[in-house]
């Protein structure tokens, strides 16, 4: 794959590139040999063109002259030396990869997994040890979190620096393919999470020489807003979506918080990217994190987005089973017997109508002509997890009877299910939020965390976990016997029975065409009915703490169940009984 930025080998010949416009002088310095110097073109490009550079030699640029000149790695290198401050490597050329599953979509059971933290030694090497386990428990999709290059041993990924380079404390890129390769063979899809809304607030050296990459006149929360008016911005950021399918061989990428795009560009940038991606892998699975949901990225005639990650789904069951109403849960608290009744018939909650967590101003636009799989759902994922105080699971708080009623309903209907690493064994291990900042960067995360959770602090005192420490990161990596004890067992066993039986109610129904859902509600109960070409997937739940018994539905009495968790019983002319937190699915023929 040919690209625009980073090294380009030909033949014998590596040709290196480095944008920036707003540089005078930039040289070419390589590990124990002399400079040399760049030439810069029309386009604001320095080119050196060197014959005999083997695989894995030191390079970097030294930006401006004499004693003011800056060392600063390759922005597009394929992987560092070291750090992401540090020397930058040339790559190998490209070899074969194990071609990935072909799977539609719709077949998607999603593990969002960390790789710093999935296994004890937290790199890519060791979760091909972990695959079969995943695979095993029902999974047809491993999720990694952003893995580009971030300053520091350890970070959640979403302070990447150096976005087309795997870090190191992960392991090399040769690793990164062999992992994808090993879950390849196993008949798993590989996704990565990327980040193109902002840069880490460390190691990002280009506001030095490409300041156009940059608008000095829009803040963002990460600080000054990427330039996506900018078409050399915008292929910096499209050559790496389509680089990591086409060089690494993943099926599909999810982008990060596509609604912090805060230039005009945006648009023609999501449109650009989703090209660039099918152009390498035209059945690739594209996802969004959109909090604008906005549908129309997700229809099925442009093909450009196969789905967005649905945050109301979570925040109105999480209401449902814990009962918290305060932050973002606090728009779904009203009646979120009703926020989870939409969110399973129609994907968005809020489809225009006014948000009060944005001053009452519209959020989001009608979605009910959409698939049920162009939306991914989740009872929690890393954000839901570690962007609370302690990092706390729901596992750790939860019944087990709301934890069941939670994975019957997310795994038994027709969205996307997606479960983060140890919630397939339930298990009550945090996952708080870390990273690896030194000086004054430090400890202003540190503050900024304190600060950001200050009404908790009554409650957790002390005990809020310090993000900078390295026990905090350890305290989220998951240890094979863990997922080996009596209990996680039995949790497993659980889980791909539901995967079985989603297999069989929901994927045949799904592989034809949509035609719409009906919504009813009896008291705290809801009957959704999903319509398809091929048939209609019934599911009847009950979110409150008090039974409720549900008629008949019109033609279809004593119609057997195919799942259920909780009490359903069946009662006489056909009624239904589900007691508190129980639910029950089943497929019907076309009329």
């Amino acid at each position: 794959m040919n690209t625009t930025f980073g090294p380009l080998i030909d033949g014998n010949m590596t040709r290196f590139r480095l944008y920036a416009p707003e540089a005078g002088d930039v040289a070419l310095e390589m590990d124990g040999a002399a400079p040399v110097a760049m030439v810069k073109g029309a386009d604001g490009f320095f080119t050196a063109a060197l014959d005999a550079i083997a695989p894995g030699t030191r390079y970097r640029f030294r930006v401006g002259e004499g004693e003011g000149a800056v060392a600063v790695p390759d922005p597009a290198s394929r992987g560092q030396a070291e750090d992401a401050d540090g020397w930058s490597l040339t790559p190998a050329p490209a070899r074969p990869q194990v071609p990935g599953p072909s799977r539609p979509w719709h077949e998607a059971i999603i593990a969002e997994l960390h790789v710093g933290t999935a296994t004890p030694e937290g790199t890519f090497r060791a979760l091909i040890d972990r695959l079969d386990h995943y695979r095993d428990a029902g999974f047809t999709v491993i999720e990694l979190m952003p893995v580009a290059d971030f300053a520091g041993r350890r970070n959640w990924g979403y302070d990447g620096v150096l976005l087309y380079a795997p870090d190191t404390a992960y392991g090399t890129p040769d690793d990164l393919r062999a992992l994808i390769d090993a879950a390849h063979e196993r008949g798993l899809g590989m996704m990565l999470d990327v980040v193109y809304n902002h840069f880490g607030p460390s190691g990002n050296y280009l506001p030095l020489y490409a300041k156009s990459f940059f608008r000095d006149d829009i803040d963002t929360p990460w600080g000054p807003a990427i330039d996506l008016e900018n078409p050399v911005v915008r292929a910096f950021f499209s050559e790496n979506a389509a680089y990591w399918i086409a060089e690494f061989g993943f099926d599909g990428l999810r982008f990060d918080a596509v609604h912090a795009l805060a230039t005009k560009g945006a648009e023609t940038f999501l449109r650009e990217i989703a090209a660039a991606c099918r152009a390498v892998k035209p059945d690739a699975w594209l996802v969004l994190e959109n909090h604008d949901n906005i549908a129309g990225w997700m229809t099925r005639d442009d093909r450009l987005y196969d789905a967005q990650w649905n945050d109301d789904w979570h925040h109105a069951f999480h209401v449902l089973a814990s009962g918290e109403r305060t932050g973002y849960y606090a728009p779904y608290a009203d009646d979120a017997v009703a926020a989870a009744g939409r969110a399973l018939s129609e994907g968005f909650v809020f489809q225009g109508e006014p948000y009060p967590g944005a001053g009452g101003h519209p959020r989001g636009t009608v979605s009910t002509e959409l698939a049920p799989d162009a939306f991914v759902a989740f009872a929690q994922n890393h954000d839901h997890i570690g962007n609370r105080p302690l990092g706390d699971r729901l596992a750790a708080s939860l019944p087990p009877e709301r934890l069941a009623f939670l994975r019957f309903v997310l795994m038994l209907s027709p969205a996307i299910p997606l479960l983060f690493q140890g919630e397939e064994a339930l298990l009550s291990q945090p996952f708080p939020f870390f990273c690896d900042f030194e000086g004054e960067l430090a400890e202003a995360v540190r503050q900024g965390r304190r600060s950001e959770f200050a009404d908790f602090f009554d409650a957790h005192g002390d005990s809020f976990p310090d993000p900078l420490s390295e026990a905090t990161f350890i305290s989220a990596k998951l240890k094979a016997e863990d997922l080996r004890t009596p209990q996680a067992r039995a949790e497993l066993d659980i889980l791909r029975r539901l995967a079985d039986e989603r297999r069989k109610l929901v994927w045949p129904l799904a592989a034809s065409g949509y035609r719409g859902s009906d919504l009813s509600r009896t008291g705290e109960a809801l009957r959704v009915a999903w319509h398809f070409t091929s048939g209609t997937l019934v599911m009847v739940l009950n979110g409150g703490h008090s039974p409720v018994t549900l008629d008949p539905m019109t033609g279809i009495a004593g119609m057997p169940v195919g799942a259920s968790t909780g009490g359903v019983l069946h009662e006489a002319e056909g009624k239904l009984t589900l007691g508190p937190f129980a639910a029950a699915v089943w497929s019907l023929a076309p009329a």
